[in-house]
């Protein structure tokens, strides 16, 4: 059996590193402190975890995104880089005890985006007015999509998946089509949810991993995918496994992973599975504020039929 996996990043949830076309990963996250956005960058996966931290953006002190900067990806969309977050407003929570985060964008056109001057675009905006976040962007067959997480007031449940094209890397191109909504038990464990999606393209499929339930030891990852030719703004090109692809490792003590990212190795196709996950369930108070989720790095490994194996998140095989 192999043997289990240390954290690569201790205290950093919703990890996502990117290897750019200069050789280098990237990496950003959400930090504990709920209060930026950092970024740091290193030739190697392994280097990132002693990397300089660049704090690239700071929430303002009031005002309708100035509190709980959530789930940061940094991307290099049309010549540019752009981080997509989510923040919530001073107020954070509605009358309900809901939270009120929107989806925005920074972006920076230098070469290097940890010297360049970093712009905010605002809030990019879905058409719909309630709670979202999750942003990640991809392209495909020559068009940029946006996929995220967010609340249709009509259906129970706290995020659905939804997918719709871009007209520019900070506006949406089109309506929003809904993916996945929680449907399955394993998606309704403490919280009907469906967040944090990501995207692989790889053996003649577009795949979709995401999350599901409560962010504490029910936390567990699933997956859509559709054939590379479909329509992807047409639901029905879309198939859902009915079981998790990745869930708790109690006998290895490695409980709730989630909100994974892809990433490469020097060989384009080893493809590197990226994800948050605590190493105990006790967790004192409210899982949110429980800064010990963190940062792991494994191989995904495929079946025969060109699907990905996931596995246990605390072993490489």
């Amino acid at each position: 059996m192999s043997a289990l996996i240390e954290p690569l990043i201790r205290q950093r949830a919703d990890p996502h590193i990117s290897r750019h076309a200069d050789g280098h990963y990237y990496f950003t996250a959400s930090v504990p402190q709920y209060d930026r956005i950092e970024v740091r960058r290193a030739p190697t996966i392994d280097a990132l975890a002693d990397a300089p931290v660049f704090d690239v953006w700071h929430k303002p002190d009031t005002g309708p995104y100035s509190e709980l900067v959530w789930a940061p990806e940094l991307h290099f969309n049309d010549g540019a880089w752009y981080v997509y977050f989510a923040a919530a407003p001073t107020r954070a929570l509605d009358h309900q005890g809901m939270f009120q985060h929107r989806m925005y964008a920074i972006r920076n056109q230098a070469k290097d985006p940890l010297g360049g001057e970093w712009e905010f675009l605002g809030q990019v905006d879905s058409g719909i007015d309630s709670f979202c976040l999750d942003a990640t962007t991809f392209t495909h067959r020559g068009q940029l999509y946006y996929l995220w997480a967010q609340k249709d007031p009509a259906i129970p449940g706290n995020s659905n998946l939804y997918l719709a094209p871009m007209k520019t890397p900070w506006q949406l191109g089109g309506a929003p089509v809904l993916l996945s909504r929680p449907e399955f038990d394993w998606e309704c464990r403490g919280f009907l949810v469906n967040e944090g999606p990501s995207v692989l393209q790889r053996h003649g499929r577009v795949f979709i991993s995401y999350s599901a339930s409560a962010t504490d030891e029910n936390y567990a990852m699933g997956l859509l995918w559709a054939d590379d030719g479909a329509d992807l703004l047409d639901p029905a090109s879309w198939h859902k496994s009915p079981e998790p692809v990745m869930r708790s490792a109690p006998e290895d003590s490695v409980f709730g992973p989630g909100h994974n990212s892809f990433t490469v190795t020097d060989d384009p196709d080893e493809v590197l599975l990226v994800y948050h996950a605590r190493t105990y369930t006790e967790i004192e108070g409210d899982p949110l504020w429980n800064p010990d989720r963190h940062t792991f790095v494994k191989p995904l490994r495929w079946r025969a039929d060109g699907m990905p194996v996931f596995g246990l998140p605390s072993r490489r095989d």
